[in-house]
């Protein structure tokens, strides 16, 4: 009982606060937004191009919102923008219950991308905020955990209650994210967190992102490999929810299936594949991520059972456990370390890909059917490999330096 006390206090309440909520936030949200695209082409009259540019919007607010979220945390607070961007979200998924315009849930996911930019970034500046440095790593660790348990839970929850009504995912969701932020609200009241530490960070704006583009040829040929690897990574929450529909028996219980397999697979596998990873390079670990995205799709092209769309998505998140992680130690090491905020701003240019996979996904799962979308999809994640490869030569040539040894250790 001791050893649970002194875990517990381990970290602020806030952390806990933010941990929890994390689980249920995540959990709410993935009753609802994995089957947007299935909800979409159920109960309008959107032809599934206009679907996938509909969800795909959501993530082309969130790279222009993801430069300016810290920069705002820095001038109102982050408490300010942090709520206010949960108050918002919960009015969004009102608006997907009940919405009959394609143009609104247009609007509607350009809102809840730029929350999303929003939120996340700035909760995780806050749990930093008031966690010692030696401790944040564990931190961010129990956050991803966190994120998973929820997903683990939420699609089955999704699945059922749409069972009722359509709409009725979104209205739950909504209802939990109003009693979060209340939550939170009060928590940060209640330990006087007005403004943490904002004048601290370094204020990443739109244009010293978008210098970091123009400038750095490594960064930016490691950019475009991540563009081409978000195209692939999209449609597991955006055409995989049709794609199920269309090819077996009671695919939307299969979908909701496959999320919490995702997540489970996540879970368990997170550790073992990490201490993998750890004796690799970062691009080493992410070349074998692309392949086991790679060879996911390939197994969704060719499923025709439950089993088999099960396989492919344990492999494919294979890929996602080892690539995630990868990536950010790549983008930590090929920053200076005084842009180091810069660099993770100017990497939301990556989500381009999660604005353009759903859009040319929904019109290729239209017009050439599933099998040729993953077979495309699956390509883009080898040829993704192949511009990350480039971008390395390309820091070792300007440089000097291997991109592959940490910082303090060049």
């Amino acid at each position: 009982m001791d050893r649970v006390r002194e875990f517990f206090r381990e970290f602020h309440p806030i952390v806990w606060s933010l941990i929890v909520g994390t689980v249920f936030v995540r959990a709410a949200s993935s009753m609802s937004m994995p089957f947007l695209f299935l909800f979409l082409s159920n109960q309008t009259d959107m032809d599934l191009g206009t679907i996938g540019l509909t969800i795909g919007a959501g993530a082309l607010a969130g790279t222009v919102g993801g430069f300016f979220g810290g920069t705002l945390s820095d001038k109102f607070g982050r408490r300010r923008v942090m709520l206010g961007a949960l108050y918002i979200w919960m009015f969004v998924f009102v608006g997907f219950a009940l919405g009959k315009s394609p143009v609104l849930f247009l609007l509607l996911n350009i809102l809840g991308g730029l929350c999303r930019s929003f939120y996340e970034p700035v909760s995780q500046a806050l749990m930093a905020d008031v966690t010692p440095p030696e401790k944040r790593f564990r931190v961010f660790g129990l956050r991803y955990t966190a994120i998973n348990v929820g997903v683990a839970a939420g699609p089955i929850i999704g699945a059922l209650l749409a069972l009722s009504s359509a709409a009725l995912p979104f209205l739950v969701t909504a209802l939990i994210y109003l009693l979060y932020v209340i939550s939170l609200q009060i928590m940060l009241n209640v330990f006087g967190i007005k403004k943490i530490e904002g004048q601290k960070k370094e204020a990443v704006s739109f244009q010293r992102a978008f210098e970091v583009i123009v400038r750095d040829k490594a960064f930016r040929l490691y950019m475009v490999g991540g563009v081409l690897g978000a195209i692939g990574y999209s449609q597991m929450s955006s055409t995989l929810a049709k794609y199920a529909e269309m090819s077996v028996v009671d695919g939307t219980k299969l979908f909701a299936i496959l999320m919490s397999v995702n997540a489970v697979i996540v879970i368990l596998m997170q550790m073992p594949l990490m201490r993998w990873s750890e004796k690799r390079t970062p691009l080493a670990s992410i070349a074998v991520g692309n392949v086991m995205y790679a060879l996911g799709d390939l197994g969704y092209a060719f499923a025709g059972t439950w089993i088999m769309f099960i396989i492919a998505m344990i492999v494919f998140t294979f890929g996602e456990i080892l690539t995630f992680t990868a990536s950010d130690v790549l983008i930590d090491r090929m920053a200076p370390e005084n842009m180091r905020g810069t660099y993770y701003g100017a990497k939301s240019f990556s989500n381009l890909g999660q604005f353009i996979g759903p859009w040319v996904g929904g019109i290729f799962l239209a017009t050439y059917g599933g099998p040729a979308l993953f077979y495309t999809v699956a390509a883009c994640s080898m040829v993704s490999t192949a511009f990350q490869w480039a971008g390395q030569r390309a820091y070792q040539k300007e440089t000097g330096k291997s991109i592959n040894v940490a910082r303090g250790q060049a």
